[in-house]
């Protein structure tokens, strides 16, 4: 199943090869591992509201996203051995590469669609 990610806000394809991590081994395992995410890459953690780069290769940018689809937070440039704060309001985490926040201008308040 492909997973498509999309800010219908400013009608920008976020990423088109989307990762599902839903269990908790997976969500715990996130990036850890990999060398690189591509430009066309994220993952989505969910449920998750907070996570961290512990481990990690590379600095990242990231989506906090209620169950409305809406962004809550937007971190760019996530850099490797970092945590975030607790979004309550927070379902899904969505870990995109470096600079795709800026190059998009996704935004708090930003409407996604999920497909």
């Amino acid at each position: 199943m492909n997973i498509k990610i999309t800010n219908l806000s400013k009608n920008q394809i976020l990423a088109e090869d989307v990762i599902l991590s839903t269990s908790f081994f997976k969500r715990l395992k996130g990036l850890l591992g990999y060398k690189s995410i591509g430009k066309n890459q994220a993952i989505i953690l969910r449920p998750a509201n907070s996570i961290h780069t512990f481990f990690m290769r590379f600095p990242i940018d990231v989506l906090f996203v209620d169950r409305n689809n809406i962004v809550i937070k937007t971190v760019s440039n996530m850099v490797p051995f970092r945590a975030t704060a607790i979004y309550f309001k927070s379902l899904v985490v969505i870990e995109l590469p470096s600079g795709m926040i800026s190059t998009t201008q996704t935004a708090e308040g930003d409407y996604l669609q999920i497909q």
